[in-house]
This record gives structure tokens, sequence and C-alpha cells, in this order.
């Protein structure tokens, strides 16, 4: 099995594109790479994966999400590991402080269902 094989496709959400549309160019151009870094292994950390599970924070209930933290830049992206359709759905990509990040991925998961 090559490399391209094991490749996820990511699937950015509206919000998700809007959100990275907000970004500095910069800063957007090393998320983008990130995400596509992450999309050859995006299962959990636990998994040997590049994803962090989210589970409750704050009394938000995020499991079955995961994140992928931008050190250095304060910015976390959230997403979906769907296995059936082998997709890595990006639902929010936002700053890190205060736990924003968190409750948005919730609101729009909520929306999703």
């Amino acid at each position: 099995m090559n490399e391209a094989d094991k490749k996820f496709e990511v699937v950015y959400s509206e919000d998700a594109v809007n959100d990275m549309k907000k970004l500095d160019r910069s800063v957007r151009q090393r998320v983008a790479d990130g995400i596509e870094k992450a999309s050859f292994n995006p299962y959990p950390k636990d998994q040997g994966g590049y994803g962090k599970r989210l589970g409750n924070k704050r009394g938000v209930n995020l499991a079955g999400l995961l994140e992928i933290k931008f050190r250095g830049m304060g910015i976390r992206a959230v997403y979906e590991l769907v296995i059936k359709e082998k997709a890595m759905e990006i639902i929010v990509v936002s700053v890190r402080e205060d736990e924003i990040v968190f409750k948005e991925a919730f609101k729009r998961m909520q929306r999703k269902k």
C-alpha cells in the first residue's frame, strides 16, 4: 500500500472554510499544510495518529471528535473522522483561548444533525 492509499480526504465544512479565510495568509497556509499532513494518519494518538481525542470539555460533549493543535500559533482544528468514507471532516479552525473552539465545534455539530 503506497502513501496515497493511506491518505484520508480532507473535507472542510462551509463554516471551516470561512474560519480559514479569517486567518492571516501565512498562518492559513501553515494550518492547511498541518491538516494535509495529518490526513495521512488522522487517527487518535492512542492509535498512532495525529489527533487528540476530545471528550467533555467544560460541560461541552465533543465525544467522537478529534483536534490538532498548532503550537506557537494558538490555533486548533477540530475534526470528525469518517472511517467508512475515508474522510477527515474539518468542523472548526479557531483560536485556542477560553475554549472558544470547543463551544463552536459543539454548536456546529448540533446544527449538522
